[in-house]
Formats: C-alpha cells, structure tokens, sequence
C-alpha cells in the first residue's frame, strides 16, 4: 500500500540516463527559481511606505528615490551574479565562491546563511499566501496553520516529482502574475498620463516633510530591499539547466532582473501617483488594482494570482535548497544523505528536510511571519556580501582579460550589499539578532560533521599494518525459550563454529528449571548458561556476562559473535503484539566494541 501511495503521489522512478530530460529551459528555470524575487514585489514597495507612513503620507515621495536605489543594487546584484554563473558553472554560487576565495569559514558562513534563508523563504511565503487566503475567505481564517502545512507538502510533493514536471505544472502561476501586473502598471500609467487620477491625491516629488531622517531614509531603503531575496538562487541551480547551463542559466538571471525592475518601478510609481498608503486590511497592489479597474472580474483575477505567486514563491527554496546541500555535503560540510538522488532523479532527501523544516518554523511562529521577514533578508545579503568580495579577491588574483571592469562591477554590488547589511542591524537589531547566534551555532555543525567524516576517513583507510589473527568465533545464541526458531537457530551456530552457547535470561526460578529440562531433552550438544535476573532486567545480566566471555575471548585470540533468533511475523502490524527484548539487547550491543551482532530470521506462514 505505501509504494501505491509513493506512486500516486511521486510518479513511477526515472533511470539514471534520464537526467539529461530532467534538465530545464530558460522559460520553466524563469517559473521555478525566480518565483521568489518576483514575488516580492507584491510587498517590496509597501514595506517602503509602510516606514515612510510613520511620518506621514506626505512623505511617500520619498519610496521613488529610494526604489531608485533598489534598482541601482538590483543591476549591481544581476551583473555580479552573472560573473559568477560563467566563473563557477558547477553552481554553489555564494558558498563556492566565499570557500574558495576568502576561506572556508566564510564560505560556511555564506552557505549557511543560504540554507536558513531558503526555509523562512518557504515559512514566509506560504504564510503570506495563506494570509492572502483567508483575508479572502474570513471563514478559513481559523484553519489557516492546516492550510499552511498542507500547501507546504503540496508543493514538496510536486518537486519530489521531479524538476521538468514541477517547472511544467508551476510556470502557468508564475506567468499569470507577471501579465496581471503588466496589464495592471500600464493600464495605470495610462490613467496617470491622461488624468484620470488627481493630482492632488499625492505630494510633489522634492516637496520638503518635517520629521525626516536619514535614519528613517535607510531603514525604508533596507525594508525595500526585501523585493531583490532570491536573485541568487539561479547561480546556485547552475547544473539544473539544460546544455549550455552556463549560458542559459545567466539569460535566465537577466530575464529575471528585468522582469523584477519593470514590476518594481511600476506598482512603486503607480502607489505614489494614486497616493496609495499602507492600510492594515488591504494590501498596495490591492489598492492600485481597485483604483485601476474597480471591484470587478480584473481585479479579482490580479488578487488571485498575487495570492498563488506568494505561495508559489516557496518553490525558489525547493529548487535551490537541495542543490546547495548537495554541495556541501559533497564538500563532507552535511549528511551524505543530502547528496542521494530520489526516484525522480531529484535530491528528495534536501526537499524533504526543507519541507519538514519549514512546517516546523511555521507552526513555532504560528503562522505569523512578520518578524522572520528582517531575518529573510539578512540571510540574503550575508551570502551577497560574501560572494562579491569573494569575486573580487579572485580577479585580483587571476587578473583575465578586462578583470578591472569585473572587478569595479564586483566592488560595488560588495559596497553596496554591506551597506545594507549595515543598516538591516543598525535599524532592526531588535528584529535581526537572533543571526548572531543561530549562525555560529550553524557553522560549528557544519565542524562537527566535517571533523566526523574526517574521523571515519581515517580510521578506514587501509594500511600496511597487518590485522590481528584470529583464531576462531565464539557464538553466543539469546533463547526466551525452547522453540523451533531457537533450534534454527542453534543449528546454524554450531555451521559457524564448534563453540557455541545458548544463554537464558530468568525472572523466576520456576520457569528457569522449565527451560533447563527441556534444554536437556534436546541434547544439541550446546551449553545453556541461565542468567537470573532479581530485578527483571535483561540487558545488564546479559552484558556482564558477555564482558566475561569478551576477556577470555581476547587472550585466546577469539571472537565474538552473538546470534539473534528473530521471527517475522506475516502481517507487520503483528509485530506490536510480540516483545521486542531482542531489539532492546541489539540496540546495545551495536555500541560495545569486538562483538559481532548477527540476527537469523524466522518468518511465520500465518
């Protein structure tokens, strides 16, 4: 029944020559790794007013110059990510470029900071979108945690189903946005320029407010910022495209860059010429969308796809999450598991960690995301950071052909990426804070389980040193009773070796004389060693008496093995109804030195 349900839902699995067919066009890479960065359009301008609306509305003048700047970083990001996808075509993007220029701390730094910041992209995106659900239908609104979870698993399961079929099912959304909101800015452009708005619904560009700061310029600037999270995933996704990778992949980022600067200028520069402000009930884009085309069939087709789009937008961190986990666990960074591809060919094992992670991070928060928004934006801009100074060492180093203009084009989305950083923890240390402690804590484990590996690579490595000699096996069988599984049992032992003994565990003496007069009447030739146990223990005796064995074992150059009788039952529901001692006394003895742990299968017929 399970693989019925696994097919159902995944798909029959793919052989491994047909990877090539898993590999994505500029058209569905655009739907499945951009989603995010386009997506936040859909709040980027409004968390620039939001700020501004603190002095007044007077004041919203100010979101044009500071989109301005928006724009400036995006060009900076979008050209210095291209230098990146041609310099390091094997993907990683920030965490190899930071390894392998600056060290390998900061590019643990850099990944880490990824990997958090494509879970609260998942946790953020789909509790806006669930948001935008039940602000829609009120009635739901008491269920919006069950949505959640269960929009988080959907989209799992449609990239366990691979990545051509998930691109294929989600490019409709994420191009049904991209035309609303095209049809959206020019239909309102076209009202500005004609007159159909007032003028006077908005205040003059350059009309001087009381009560501005350059403090509360740059923490507008910073909240901006939010609409470029996700310009990175494509350089991270690089071997996901179709041949050439390198190439197709930097025409997607400037596709992307494009289309994320003609949404940006649009609905900022609608929201200052409708006068549009931040209300707590309703949404910018809502207001523009009202404004443009009243409460009609428009606007309710422009709700519904922003609505899709921000759940959508946790799909950028299904893409581009188990491809950077792929990279470092092939770097020995995280568990190898990361670096299995699943039956669709995809690493299901990074898509199923990012899945529960993201349910757990949304159940924790309840579903209230506002206050991860600040720490989304950190992890993007730690890695931005990186990655361009990182760029910059290495045209230092290199110096190729025009590297001076690469390296200006480097410096400054360095320059300016650190600024932002800057002012995220000037601004909202409050809400930011929390990075320099779950940060250090990322990297030390990314340690542990490099130090881990290290270790094991040792100790198995071979080496001239030849091995202990060992002269025979001393095979030790754990009877409950006398049964035809134990006499299988026994017989296949005394086929190992000459040296075998049952040993017998007893709570009462009654029942311990049973099993020594029935043990007699086999006359198998094995010893039976009974255990009495006065507090109904079975593991301690049992490892008392195997450290004796173990010492005598030792001097004689012997080792050995203990001998599991295991019965299965027909059906694995059964299984409950059986005491489980033997796994109990497994468990232990996987962690003691020299003994050999063996189990012998018995299955039942009915």
């Amino acid at each position: 029944m399970y693989h019925s349900i696994k097919r159902f839902l995944i798909g029959k699995p793919l052989k491994s020559q047909a990877a090539g067919e898993q590999k994505l066009t500029k058209l569905k890479a655009l739907a499945m790794l951009s989603s995010d960065a386009l997506s936040s359009v859909a709040y980027g301008t409004e968390q620039i007013l939001i700020i501004l609306a603190a002095v007044s509305a007077a004041a919203f003048w100010y979101s044009i110059p500071i989109a301005a700047g928006v724009l400036i970083l995006l060009l900076a990001l979008i050209l210095s990510y291209r230098q990146i996808i041609y310099a390091y075509p094997q993907g990683g993007g920030a965490y190899m470029v930071s390894k392998e220029n600056l060290g390998e701390k900061p590019g643990l730094i850099a990944g880490g900071s990824l990997l958090v910041d494509y879970i609260l992209t998942v946790a953020v995106s789909i509790s806006a979108g669930t948001d935008a659900i039940t602000s829609a239908f009120p009635a739901l609104h008491p269920h919006h945690l069950l949505i959640a979870v269960l929009l988080v698993i959907l989209i799992m399961i449609l990239n366990l189903r691979g990545l051509s079929e998930s691109a294929s099912i989600l490019a409709y959304p994420v191009y049904l946005f991209v035309a609303a909101l095209v049809l959206l800015i020019v239909v309102g452009l076209f009202k500005l320029m004609t007159g159909q708005v007032h003028p006077a619904e908005h205040t003059p560009i350059g009309t001087p407010v009381a009560g501005i700061t350059l403090f509360l310029l740059l923490k507008a600037f910073s909240s901006g910022c939010s609409a470029l999270t996700g310009v990175e995933a494509i350089s991270n996704a690089i071997p996901a495209f179709k041949n050439p990778p390198a190439k197709n992949a930097a025409r997607t980022l400037a596709m992307m860059g494009i289309l994320l600067a003609i949404l940006f200028t649009g609905i900022t520069v609608l929201a200052y010429g409708y006068g549009t402000g931040p209300k707590p009930n309703e949404t910018v884009i809502s207001q523009i969308a009202a404004e443009t085309f009243g409460r009609h069939t428009v606007y309710y087709f422009i709700q519904g796809v922003t609505s899709l789009i921000l759940v959508l937008a946790a799909n950028t961190g299904f893409s581009a999450f188990p491809q950077l986990a792929f990279n470092l666990a092939r770097d020995q960074y995280m568990p190898r598991m990361f670096t299995v591809r699943g039956d669709r060919l995809g690493f299901s094992n990074g898509i199923i960690f990012l899945g529960i992670a993201s349910i757990l991070l949304i159940l924790l928060f309840g579903g209230r995301t506002e206050h991860l928004i600040p720490l989304y934006a950190v992890g993007v801009f730690i890695p931005f950071t990186l990655s361009q100074t990182g760029m910059c060492i290495k045209w230092i180093r290199q110096k190729p052909k025009g590297w001076a203009v690469k390296m200006l084009i480097n410096s400054c989305g360095a320059a300016i990426s650190f600024m932002v950083l800057c002012i995220l923890f000037a601004t909202k240390f409050n809400l930011v804070w929390p990075v320099l402690l779950f940060m250090p804590a990322v990297v030390m484990l990314f340690f542990v389980i490099k130090n881990h590996y290290t270790a094991v690579g040792e100790q198995l490595r071979v080496v001239d040193q030849q091995p202990e000699e060992i002269r025979g096996t001393v095979v030790i069988v754990p009877v409950a009773g006398v049964t035809t599984v134990v006499q299988k049992s026994i017989q296949y032992a005394k086929s190992l070796s000459d040296q075998v003994i049952a040993v017998h565990v007893s709570f009462d003496r009654e029942n311990e004389k049973k099993v020594e007069k029935r043990w007699e009447e086999l006359h198998n030739g094995v010893r039976l060693v009974t255990l009495h146990s006065s507090y109904r223990s079975l593991v301690h005796p049992f490892d008392k008496f195997l450290e004796t064995v173990e010492q005598k074992a030792k001097k004689e150059q012997f080792s050995v093995m203990v001998l599991f009788p295991q019965f299965i039952t027909k059906k694995r529901w059964q299984t409950i109804l059986h005491n489980q001692s033997a796994f109990l006394l497994r468990v232990r003895l996987f962690w003691k030195k020299d003994i050999i742990v063996a189990t012998l299968p018995y299955h039942f017929k009915k």
